[in-house]
């Protein structure tokens, strides 16, 4: 079932609960009010009702039935649509999980239709229906509401990714292989959520634009206006994030290629080294080669102090290129 909650609200108190959107029509006929009806994943057949009912127009009700919107208002004579983009951050995979939250608002009615599970709507309308003095000031402080509910729903976000790239930076000089696809996953749920908030300033602009010509109530000007601060605050840090995970990612660069011209630089000291004393023992081996050749006619092999001297010229030889090896700092 598509309806999750469907109501009519007279002064703001709940006065009604149809149970289909026909019987919702015709309450708000005959006793006036404002319709709130809460759908998920409607089908075409029941934003069409919906549609005819209200007015909607046909491009919004397109966009609320195909989904993966970005956020935005647009406004078709008294109706406004407003896409918005939930985020919550879970825990378990350290992850921002985002949501998709289209609004219908005209004088008397309120439409929302999700797409994807989440509780901040009931939790709204709840709140409002405790509060009938705000209520009874119609849909637009039910848009509101829905605002300042998605906005502060931000702040976990925030928090959940700050403390992600605080572990991050712990990984980069910790020496993490996996740091670097780490950074960048960061960074791509950094980029989405800038998409999910920096329309939203623009949409503030629009609907303080509308104030006036649609007489919105002075106490629900100071509710929009402290969304707006809010906004303001999670986009510089979001964007905050953005140039933190880029300066994360030069220096894991720099890290990476500091760690691999140290292993280079020992690598080539012990190059040094096992050249060095294949060289000092490849000279003895040379000379003891030569003599082991069992020649007749060889100078020293019949000369009583010929043995004494190959060993004397085998060890010299050695000791040399050991000196000269080591003056070069080789050994």
């Amino acid at each position: 079932m598509t309806i999750i909650d469907n109501a009519v609200y007279v002064d703001g108190v709940r006065s009604a609960e149809p149970e289909s959107l026909e019987q919702t029509f015709e309450t708000l006929a005959q006793h006036g009010g404002m319709a709130w009806i809460g759908l998920y994943r409607p089908t075409k057949a029941e934003m069409a009702a919906v549609a005819s009912e209200f007015g909607l127009h046909a491009l919004a009700v397109e966009d609320a039935i195909s989904a993966h919107q970005r956020p935005k208002l647009e406004r078709y004579d008294d109706n406004l649509f407003t896409v918005l983009r939930p985020a919550r951050y879970l825990d378990d995979t350290e992850t921002v999980e985002f949501g998709e939250l289209h609004v219908f608002t005209g004088k008397n009615f309120v439409v929302t239709v999700r797409h994807a599970e989440m509780a901040g709507v009931a939790s709204v309308r709840h709140r409002l229906e405790s509060r009938p003095d705000l209520l009874r000031h119609g849909p637009e402080a039910v848009l509101y509401a829905l605002l300042d509910r998605v906005v502060d729903d931000y702040a976990p976000v925030v928090a959940g990714l700050e403390n992600d790239i605080d572990e991050i930076e712990d990984q980069l000089f910790a020496g993490d292989n996996t740091v670097s696809r780490r950074i960048y996953e960061l960074a791509r749920e950094v980029i989405q959520f800038q998409r999910a908030i920096h329309p939203l300033p623009g949409m503030m602009h629009q609907l303080k634009r509308g104030f006036e010509k649609y007489g919105v109530e002075t106490e629900l000007r100071h509710s929009l206006r402290d969304v707006e601060d809010h906004v303001e605050r999670v986009i510089s840090r979001a964007d905050s994030f953005r140039d933190l995970l880029q300066n994360a990612l030069t220096l894991d660069g720099t890290l990476t290629a500091n760690r691999q011209n140290e292993a280079s630089a020992v690598q080539n000291e012990q190059v040094k080294k096992i050249s060095s004393w294949a060289a000092i023992f490849f000279a003895p081996s040379f000379v003891a080669g030569v003599y082991g050749m069992n020649f007749d006619h060889m100078p020293e092999l019949h000369w009583t102090l010929g043995y004494p001297m190959a060993i004397a010229l085998m060890a010299g030889t050695a000791a040399l290129m050991y000196g000269i090896f080591k003056r070069k700092g080789w050994l």
